[in-house]
């Protein structure tokens, strides 16, 4: 199920990119398919780790932690500030969307029978968190830049 979100989620961001009107959304929605990415690959790396029936070590300190997506709105310049309607109802989507995955790695953590996998789906859901922030101060920027 999480890999399938992760590149669920690499699609939109993908497209998401393709359409934005400006160099702040298409370098923020470049970087969110990039961790979606790298996501799914953790994903699976963990499975194959538990299917082998050893466990996975440092999960916590592979993610990214929005460093990278900090780093977006740095540059941000006064040409970024162009917004249309379907920029921010891209963004009204993918905040929708990350909600959705914050819920489900949570009921994952929850219902993880072990320690390696509860930590693995609590620290995507505080990736998401990230993800759901950065979008909140992409659309607060368009709003009022």
């Amino acid at each position: 199920m999480a890999i399938k979100a992760e590149l669920d989620e690499k699609s939109f961001y993908e497209k998401a990119r393709e359409e934005s009107g400006n160099s702040i959304g298409k370098a923020l929605f470049a970087r969110l398919a990039k961790e979606e990415d790298f996501h799914a690959a953790k994903a699976e790396e963990i499975g194959e780790f538990l299917k082998r029936g050893e466990n996975p070590l440092a999960i916590e300190e592979s993610f990214d932690r929005g460093l990278r997506i900090g780093a977006i709105f740095a540059r941000v310049g006064l040409e970024d500030s162009h917004n249309s309607e379907a920029e921010l109802g891209g963004i009204e989507s993918a905040l929708k969307m990350e909600g959705k995955s914050r819920r489900l790695y949570g009921d994952l953590s929850d219902r993880a029978s072990k320690d390696s996998e509860k930590r693995f789906f609590r620290a995507l859901m505080q990736e998401e968190q990230v993800h759901y922030d950065a979008l909140i101060r992409y659309k607060q920027f368009l709003l009022d830049s």
